[in-house]
């Protein structure tokens, strides 16, 4: 992609306006929070003090709206405490000497680059906490005014945990929301198979459901009985459906055997959204009475035997328990695991801290994107407040709080914020000044105008970044309105300090970026030789049943397809930047990626027919588990270094004849050797 078409893709999803589900509730409540802390400072404290508590419970909102499975409370405190610390350092820094707090700035913006080892919730509170900073160290005059301003800033992140603690908003609705999702994506399988035995399956609800089934202890022993078992079941009914539609081990293509099938997915597909509807909101299923007698029909036997007879029973077995599973609980405490030793338990903070410096510490190596955009938002923070400060504007931290704001470890969030943060800015400074011009409101109307301006941006901040600019900018214009500043000595100079400072965003990018197109072949030879490793772990299943571990092919598929997911988001990325492909093609990569889903489909129907642990072992599946693993290893490195895989070691182990003890084995490798050669053919030159 060239840089003018890069431009355009990324300024058209900057400014992109999407349908996203609102919610208006928890919008009201962040506001309301706002508003008890904007008033109470104003009543008693002075505009200066309500501005800082406003900053305090405004980041806090918008902590607690992230996209984490951390307790919203924690978020919010979390973010509420680490901005009160923040401003106090900054001013006892800032208050001496400007290079003193240039330093802080660059030692603070550093450290809030690489928190983005530890996930884009923290990266995003750091910088929150960054960008709040720099406006709220002028806002004291000595250190006692500066340690006042941090005590509520903090009480304004202690408003927002309490209210989200007493006026909770359809609690445990993001997980309800997370395994309704994965059933849903379940039902939508089952009915795709029904026309096309080969359907493809997106495994990212599976693995949201999965991130959101790791609790706390103490949401161990309160949580709803229905959002327990279901995950695991729906794991379990994937590959039941694909073994069940596929002509090579279930039903024939052709014939009633195959029409009842279709009857079965239909039937699967109705049972799992009803399941699904019912997890959503917390109701009774409500279960058509004929999918329930297709699954349980007297005349399967007649039609089906077999492999095929196995999976359908095994389906409608599955399906009660999940039918029984999302039936709604009595209330908290109703679970069915009371002990929390028993559950995925998410560690605390304090035991989160050793994990986050090891994170941190793995992107301290050349190369990593985390390291450079550390160094990249560090360099563009110190440039924007120099230049702030050189410009006869004042507010010389408008500059750098931009930057800091827009700045993403990748290209296409990078520029398409600048973009957005730009425009929002333009459109929400120019409603707030013609407002404050028609009305002149005083300290409070001001005031009630800045938290009306903030809960629209709770309630839109989903739809959009330049959506959410909108109103963070009117937001702004009547906070600083609160405390007697003119919009005519701030609007002007915000809007160049703006656009200076998405400029400098844009320009660090372009000439010190971390490109993912050239990371391509890394990602995809990860994905071949974790997919590799768990097509080997389930052969290993065939070649010892009585002592392999159940648990190794779990693992090895988790890791697979955190490994498909690292691949799709790369190619994502890739594909907005103006980079060339550098040796792998986008046909190259559509047609890698088809052949190792494929790979992995194989695989998955393999291991929905794991013999039990009385079966014999099946006479060369170690052999082959072993050569499998071996090759697509050879075959991860061959990749990362532009040559062609190879899989004679592979092919040299298929058995020869038909006999009945080898039969199995020789599917399973003729198909999993297949889709080995349509990667090495797709990588072809």
């Amino acid at each position: 992609m060239s840089w003018l078409r890069a431009l355009k893709h990324t300024a058209r999803s900057g400014m992109t306006v999407e349908r996203a589900r609102l919610e208006p509730l928890v919008a009201v409540r962040a506001a309301a929070g706002l508003a008890i802390v904007i008033g109470f400072g104003l009543a008693f404290l002075g505009p200066g003090a309500a501005a800082s508590s406003a900053f305090g419970a405004f980041m806090a909102a918008i902590a607690s709206f992230q996209q984490s499975w951390r307790p919203r409370p924690v978020l919010a405190l979390a973010s509420g405490l680490t901005l009160a610390v923040s401003t106090f350092v900054g001013y006892l820094v800032g208050s001496s000497t400007t290079g003193l707090f240039l330093l802080l700035l660059a030692v603070w913006t550093f450290a809030a680059g690489l928190l983005w080892a530890a996930g884009p919730t923290a990266g995003i509170i750091a910088s929150g906490n960054v960008a709040i900073m720099l406006v709220t160290v002028t806002l004291p005059t000595s250190v006692a005014q500066a340690a006042g301003h941090a005590a509520v800033i903090a009480a304004g992140g202690v408003v927002q945990a309490l209210l989200i603690v007493l006026f909770p908003v359809r609690r445990w609705g993001d997980r309800r929301d997370a395994l309704a999702d994965a059933l849903a994506a379940e039902a939508d399988y089952a009915r795709r198979l029904r026309q096309d035995p080969a359907a493809s399956f997106d495994p990212v609800p599976l693995m949201k459901a999965r991130d959101a089934a790791a609790v706390t202890a103490r949401q161990a022993r309160r949580r709803p009985a229905e959002l327990h078992g279901a995950r695991g079941l729906a794991e379990r009914i994937r590959p039941v459906l694909a073994s069940l539609a596929d002509p090579a081990v279930g039903a024939p293509a052709q014939g009633q055997a195959r029409e009842r099938v279709r009857e079965l997915l239909a039937a699967a597909g109705t049972v799992l959204d009803a399941a699904a509807h019912a997890i959503r909101h917390g109701e009774p299923v409500r279960l058509p009475a004929p999918a329930l007698s297709v699954l349980k029909a007297p005349d399967l036997p007649d039609l089906l035997g077999g492999a095929p007879l196995r999976a359908a029973r095994r389906l409608a077995a599955l399906l009660d328990d999940v039918l029984e599973t999302a039936a709604p609980g009595t209330g908290p405490g109703s679970g069915r695991i009371a002990d929390p030793a028993e559950s995925r338990l998410r560690p605390s903070l304090a035991r989160l801290a050793p994990l986050v410096v090891r994170a941190v510490r793995a992107e301290l190596r050349p190369g990593s994107p985390i390291l450079r955009h550390a160094v990249r938002v560090t360099a563009v923070a110190c440039a924007g407040y120099l230049i702030g400060h050189a410009l006869p504007f004042g507010h010389a931290y408008w500059a750098p709080m931009t930057s800091v704001m827009v700045m993403r470890p990748d290209f296409t969030q990078t520029w398409s914020r600048a973009v957005a943060r730009f425009g929002g800015t333009l459109v929400g400074v120019g409603a707030a000044t013609a407002i404050v011009q028609l009305a002149q409101p005083g300290m409070y109307l001001s005031g009630a105008l800045a938290v009306l301006s903030a809960g629209l941006m709770y309630a839109l901040m989903r739809t959009g970044y330049a959506v959410a600019q909108v109103f963070v900018s009117a937001y702004v214009v009547f906070l600083l309105g609160m405390g007697g500043v003119r919009w005519d000595q701030t609007v002007p100079d915000r809007i160049a300090l703006t656009l200076i400072g998405g400029v400098l965003a844009m320009v660090a990018y372009a000439v010190y970026p971390a490109w993912e197109t050239p990371r391509l072949r890394g990602r995809l030879a990860d994905w071949l030789a974790a997919v590799g490793r768990y097509a080997a772990a389930v052969l290993g299943q065939y070649a010892d049943p009585a002592g392999a571990r159940r648990a190794d092919v779990r693992e090895a598929l988790l890791a697979a397809r955190d490994a498909r997911i690292a691949w799709q988001e790369a190619l994502a990325r890739a594909a907005g930047e103006p980079v060339r492909h550098r040796g792998l093609s986008r046909a190259a990569a559509d047609g890698a990626g088809e052949a190792l889903a494929a790979l992995g489909r194989h695989a998955m129907l393999w291991e929905a027919h794991l013999p039990d642990r009385t079966h014999a072992p099946v006479p060369g599946a170690a052999e082959l588990a072993r050569a499998l693993r071996e090759a697509t290893e050879a075959g991860a490195e061959a990749v990362r270094e532009r040559r062609v895989p190879q899989w004679d070691g592979v092919r040299g182990l298929l058995p020869d004849g038909n006999a009945p003890e080898t039969a199995v084995l020789r599917g399973a490798g003729v198909q999993l050797l297949e889709a080995l050669d349509e990667v090495a053919e797709a990588l072809r030159p």
